[in-house]
């Protein structure tokens, strides 16, 4: 721990950006904020200008549960952002083009997929052993809690349709205290479908009614990315120092709920539990965090992640797209009070980790196995043969 406390003073004097670049950077967030959920409204424009036929061809593809899981998984480890993938699942649920009990598991796959990142960012610390097998255990109890959670409550889920029911009763509750959101006429809805209007008009004045579809669909997924990206990087430049010096206040504590709020709020701030969790690896690495102390945070991440599927829900105009984004919120709660509060169950996540992390040090070529297997294979064949 000597070298610990170096480290730990270093990061507490990191200075934060003068008050003009914040109240710039955070300016843009807002922006970029306005245009995400516009990008929204614009994907589930898209997609019901395709038609009936096309809402049966994607709807068949994923109808079967796993395959929805497996949809999900490839889906954020290729875009890389669990956020993304989310709030396109909530346009594809706003515009009608997934019921919710079929998208809960692709919500499931996102919180798997979204764990290769900092699966690789382990990799970094590879030719030092040591480093590398706390890093790499860092990394996985990530990957082992969501796999656990889905494999609890994706039978569960087909079986009874728990999350669903639950997270249905929840957004009742919540539309009824908020009459504005899952239906029209909201001024912050006006104001996100009139840019989107005007281009429908724009495309039909030009001609382009035929193929204005799939220009609505292509706009939507840009700038839903793009928002996103830029999103995450202003909030990151913003709150770098605070994340540090946040992670900083809970060393040596006993973790528990107040890690996991540092974890959720991180993670709120800057729109990407990739960048909670990947701050998290190279601290244990190094030793300055314990990974039973890293684990909290990691689920606080988790749940933190969930924003961005209820601020989506905000441009759809169903009621049913705040269904699937609570159903987001009610897998990661059900995950974290399966699995947290119980020792036992607690320690499980962390000892596949561990166990793991051991293996990788002896033959490191496990580690591309594992995560060109688990991310990639497996949830391409399932597709293949579902």
């Amino acid at each position: 721990m000597g070298e610990s406390q170096p480290r730990h003073e270093a990061q507490q004097r990191r200075p934060f950006l003068p008050w003009t670049e914040t109240a710039l950077r955070l300016t843009l967030t807002l922006l970029f904020l306005y245009l995400f959920l516009v990008g929204v409204k614009s994907l589930e424009t898209g997609i019901s200008a395709f038609g009936s036929d096309f809402v049966d061809q994607v709807f068949a593809s994923v109808a079967n549960p796993v395959a929805g899981l497996a949809a999900g998984v490839l889906a954020t480890v290729l875009v890389q952002s669990s956020s993304v993938t989310t709030a396109t699942i909530v346009g594809l649920v706003g515009s009608g083009v997934l019921p919710v009990e079929t998208a809960v598991p692709m919500v499931m796959g996102a919180n798997i997929g979204t764990t290769v990142t900092n699966t690789l960012a382990s990799l970094g610390h590879v030719r030092q052993s040591a480093y590398f097998e706390r890093a790499l255990a860092a990394a996985t109890m990530h990957d082992y809690f969501n796999l656990l959670s889905v494999l609890v409550l994706l039978p569960l889920e087909m079986t009874t349709g728990l999350i669903s029911g639950v997270s249905r009763w929840m957004a009742d509750g919540v539309g009824g205290l908020l009459p504005q959101v899952g239906t029209g006429g909201s001024p912050i809805k006006d104001s996100i479908k009139a840019p989107v209007s005007l281009l429908g008009d724009a495309f039909e004045s030009l001609g382009w009614e035929g193929i204005q579809g799939a220009l609505f669909l292509a706009l939507g997924i840009g700038l839903i990315f793009v928002a996103l990206w830029m999103i995450t990087r202003q909030m990151k430049r913003v709150m770098s120092g605070r994340i540090e010096n946040a992670i900083n206040g809970i060393l040596g504590r006993g973790a528990g709920a107040g890690a996991m709020v540092v974890g959720l709020l991180m993670t709120v701030a800057v729109q990407s539990s990739s960048i909670t969790t990947s701050i998290l690896v190279p601290l244990v690495a190094a030793g300055v965090l314990t990974l039973r102390n890293a684990f909290p945070v990691t689920l606080g991440a988790n749940l933190g992640t969930t924003v961005t599927a209820l601020l989506a829900s905000i441009a759809a105009d169903s009621p049913d797209a705040l269904v699937i984004a609570v159903a987001h919120v009610t897998f990661n709660i059900l995950g974290i009070v399966i699995f947290y509060p119980f020792p036992r169950l607690r320690r499980l996540p962390l000892q596949l980790a561990v166990a793991t992390a051991r293996a990788a040090v002896t033959r490191k070529s496990l580690v591309a196995g594992y995560v060109v297997g688990v991310f990639i294979v497996v949830p391409v064949a399932i597709l293949l043969i579902a």
